[in-house]
């Protein structure tokens, strides 16, 4: 019979996938002799048993989990729900990857009108008892019984300001009764029976709230943000209640080993006295820094300490610790591995190989290849930053430089970014969970409240979002959408702000950025990636500019050049359009011979900033009609600057309309149609490669042709290539030395691969449009209905960020078999948008491929994906 109740003292680390993160490490604490508060775990297998069950908890498990509450409440020396001596507890939930703040947690458990009072006499603390109880009822009503959260908050804020009270701890016990009535008043209204007296009710009813909340909204956003696969479910973690709102000599706190913003190794964090945990991460009153504590209660804060370096030391890695003081007595809550910035990530893996408390190998994998993207980005330009004007400080909860459009809701947020706007800043007075997604595409968040360890600082530290929390210097109006700088200044929805979250200091004004550099830290932990990774990094860049930058950030080449952006530049678009509207061959020809200098200085260009680098071209892809304008009035100016009738030009650009244009005319066919076009291209690439080798470089171009589907097609345009390429090195009189290939992008290319291999002296995989054709819809409309297949549980992931591995990767797997067979020594690699994504990178290691092309500012993440995929492959997965 399986086991679905384990006791803090019946597990330990490793039984992580069952007991979830949270469990795993309470039973580990618990084993260590750390002063942890007594309880259980109910495993993350009762959580998926719920969910096939039909959303119920099984009686075998209902009796297992009454069974350990019994032998808990021995221990203890309390018994749950009697008035004389009681017994309350905690309910949280503890995935077993560290999902903060999205799903939730039930305090005070156990408490009910009668319970209560014999509290009040137990403790001879009236007040401690109906706080605890005001909480456990807007908490329970809130996460189990879905009554709006904000309120109960209304009703307590109407209390306050009825008793001149500026903060929760002002209220007296008589206060905090009349909060409980009008609480239970409001409960009745909402849900039409009287708020559940009966403690194991409570406790059911709870439990099945947290395995609800693994697919709430919020946990769903944030699985398909972190790779976290749907089936794992969470745990639930049921433990002893400790009061750290008993008075002044009670506190709770959250705490790290070291910094989570810059990796310093020193213990940061921040406690509250006489409050609960919540009242830390809301933010509604502000905490003090953990050096203070040795001031407030120097025995604890000692106590702390020496159990903080036990748990690093014990983990070997930087801690993030929950803590709670009860009359004077500390207890340990939680510990796990803290979410950290990117920069902090670095600096403590490179510190821990230092101090020789982890390896390098073990340190390349602390490192989340996707929080790299946080510090691969611009910072504010030193000289306008020196100029701008800080209109508000607050926190620098979460480093980086952001600056955008504000918006005072996340659902505005994310409706903006829907409609294309790049740049935007949350302003909230503090955020909640149900923000996740407005947060996610903001590129920064500022706060009115909240300290360091609120939820808006330690999500945006765990997303590598800046973040600039607990301002006051600002007074926030969420409902009229404005807020007020220190100067009276009022910005409105939409203005431009800046925020740097490395000093907490805000500007009224959009400033300009610099890019990155590797170098310290990033340089060594990359240094070390690159010694272990035996898959090559490329880039996907069209102009020096990119290829340089990504040269900066370690590319070994360019995988995937795309030719027409290079078309749409001012000076050739009008010969471009001039080849497009040509009637004849001749006229084509003559377009073609403007563009063709244009396009060998484009390569030459490349050829250089890649220093003897491979660098791949992509011959034309997109479909004509995109060079041409569609609207009639630009049809008209664009006639009249090329000599034409407007009817004329409007028949050319109906004739090139394509009714899906992601199946139509374009790639390989465009050549087949008008071989003149490959014969240009081709020139210009060998040309150039030409000219640069002159100049003592040894460049081997890659010419790849996209689009194929069939050997015929491949084999047409090949010799096309190959004519004009021999041609124009003999008449050179030099050797040259070049490869031609093809990008499987369509199902049949890699269900024919063996043939295609017999033409392609290299593969490249465009998973862009090989997703879109395997899928049957394009990306671009995906997202009308891609959140209706999340919540339905259809799909957990988006097939555009992350390769499908179940049936795109199939198709991969298979073609570079196939053309393996054929051509064993076939180049294989990938250039969509997932090349930069670390489980697609994880992908190509295990399919065999030899490189991954990203997009320059990922190549970074890439390198480090890589040299964890080659560990992970060492280990056996």
């Amino acid at each position: 019979m399986s086991k679905y109740v384990y006791l803090f003292n019946e597990g330990n680390a490793k039984m992580r996938n069952l007991l979830g993160g949270k469990g795993a490490n309470l039973a580990e604490m618990t084993g260590l002799g750390l002063p942890v508060p007594r309880g259980f775990t109910v495993t993350t297998e009762a959580c998926t048993r719920y969910y096939s069950d039909g959303k119920t908890i099984a009686k075998e498990i209902e009796n297992e989990i009454y069974e350990m509450l019994e032998k808990t409440e021995k221990v203890v020396g309390k018994k749950f729900g009697d008035p004389t001596n009681p017994f309350l507890v905690s309910v949280r939930s503890g995935a077993r990857a560290s999902m903060p703040g999205m799903m939730d947690t039930i305090l005070n458990l156990g408490l009910n009108d009668l319970v209560v009072e014999g509290l009040a006499k137990l403790t001879s603390n009236e007040r401690f008892a109906y706080d605890s109880y005001r909480r456990f009822i807007q908490m329970f009503s809130d996460v189990v019984m879905e009554v709006e959260k904000a309120k109960f908050e209304k009703i307590l804020d109407d209390v306050k300001e009825e008793n001149n009270a500026k903060f929760d701890t002002d209220l007296s016990a008589e206060n905090l009764k009349e909060v409980v009535k009008r609480y239970k008043v409001l409960f009745k209204n909402e849900k039409g029976f009287d708020f559940p007296q009966d403690p194991k009710t409570q406790l059911m009813e709870a439990i099945k709230a947290v395995f609800r909340s693994w697919d709430n909204p919020r946990a769903i956003y944030y699985r398909r943000l972190n790779d976290i696969p749907g089936d794992w479910g969470t745990a639930v973690n049921v433990q002893e209640m400790v009061y750290g709102n008993m008075g002044n000599n009670s506190g709770t706190g959250v705490a790290f080993t070291r910094n989570p913003s810059t990796g310093e190794k020193k213990l940061y964090g921040e406690f509250l006295m006489n409050a609960q945990g919540e009242d830390v991460v809301a933010g509604i009153r502000t905490p003090q820094p953990m050096e203070q504590m040795k001031e407030v209660n120097p025995a604890a804060y000692e106590e702390f300490v020496k159990i903080a370096g036990i748990l690093e030391k014990h983990y070997r890695d930087m801690q993030d610790m929950e803590f709670t003081i009860e009359n004077g007595k500390l207890f340990m809550l939680q510990t796990r591995n803290g979410k950290r910035t990117a920069a902090a990530a670095l600096k403590i893996a490179v510190d821990l190989v230092e101090e020789n408390m982890i390896t390098k190998e073990e340190a390349i994998m602390k490192v989340d290849p996707k929080q790299l993207d946080a510090i691969l980005h611009p910072n504010f330009d030193a000289k306008a930053l020196k100029a701008a004007t800080v209109i508000a400080k607050g926190l620098p909860a979460s480093p980086g430089a952001a600056t955008g459009k504000i918006y005072f809701t996340a659902e505005d947020a994310t409706e903006a970014a829907k409609k294309g706007e790049s740049k935007l800043i949350l302003v909230r007075l503090e955020t909640s969970p149900e923000d996740i997604e407005g947060m996610h595409v903001s590129q920064g968040i500022l706060t009115g409240r909240g300290g360091m360890t609120s939820h808006a600082a330690v999500v945006a530290r765990g997303m590598g979002t800046c973040c600039v929390a607990g301002c006051s210097d600002i007074k926030i109006n969420e409902e009229e959408k404005y807020f007020i700088d220190k100067n009276g200044k009022k910005y409105v929805e939409g203005d431009w702000i800046s925020l740097d979250g490395s000093t907490g200091n805000v500007y009224g004004e959009q400033l300009p950025t610099v890019e990155p550099e590797v170098t310290g830290d990033f340089a060594t932990l990359m240094k070390w990636a690159d010694e272990i990774r035996t898959l090559k990094v490329r880039t996907n860049a069209d102009t020096p500019a990119d290829a340089e930058q990504a040269m900066k950030f370690g590319a070994e080449g360019i995988g995937l050049c795309r030719t027409e952006h290079m078309f749409f530049n001012a000076d050739r678009i009008s010969a471009m359009r001039e080849m497009i509207v040509s009637r004849t061959e001749e006229q084509r020809r003559k377009a073609l011979d403007k563009l063709l200098p244009m396009q060998r200085s484009d390569f030459e260009g490349l050829f250089t900033a890649m220093k003897g680098y491979p660098v791949t071209i992509r011959f034309l892809d997109p479909p004509l009609h995109e060079f041409l304008p569609q609207e009639d009035e630009d049809i008209d100016a664009l006639a009249k600057e090329m000599g034409m009738s407007f009817d004329e030009l409007k028949s050319i650009v109906l004739s090139l309309h394509e009714f899906n244009p992601m199946m139509g005319h374009r790639g390989c066919r465009l050549a087949v149609s008008y071989p003149e076009i490959a014969e240009m291209q081709t020139r210009a690439v060998i040309e150039a490669a030409i000219n640069v080798n002159k100049k003592g470089m040894s460049v081997i171009p890659e010419i790849m042709i996209p689009l194929v589907g069939d050997v015929k097609e491949l084999k047409f345009v090949k010799e096309v290539v190959v004519k004009t390429a021999n041609e124009v090195i003999e008449k050179a009189g030099v050797k040259l030395e070049y490869k031609v290939g093809t990008m499987i992008e369509i199902p049949r290319a890699a269900l024919t691969a063996d043939e295609i291999a017999k033409e392609a002296e290299f593969f490249s995989f465009g998973t862009n449009d090989l997703t879109q054709m395997t899928f049957g819809f394009s990306r671009d409309d995906a997202g009308k209905f891609l959140d209706d297949y999340y919540s339905k549980k259809i799909y957990e992931s988006d097939p555009f960020a992350r390769i499908d591995q179940t049936g795109v990767g199939k198709l991969i797997d298979m073609a570079a078999k196939l053309g393996r067979q054929t051509r064993p020594d076939i180049k294989l690699g990938i250039c969509g948008e997932h090349g930069g994504d670390p489980s697609s990178v994880e992908f190509c290691q295990n399919a065999g491929l030899n490189y991954v092309s990203c997009s320059p500012f990922r190549v970074p993440i890439a390198r480090l994906a890589a040299a964890q995929a080659t560990l992970k492959e060492k280990l056996g997965g």
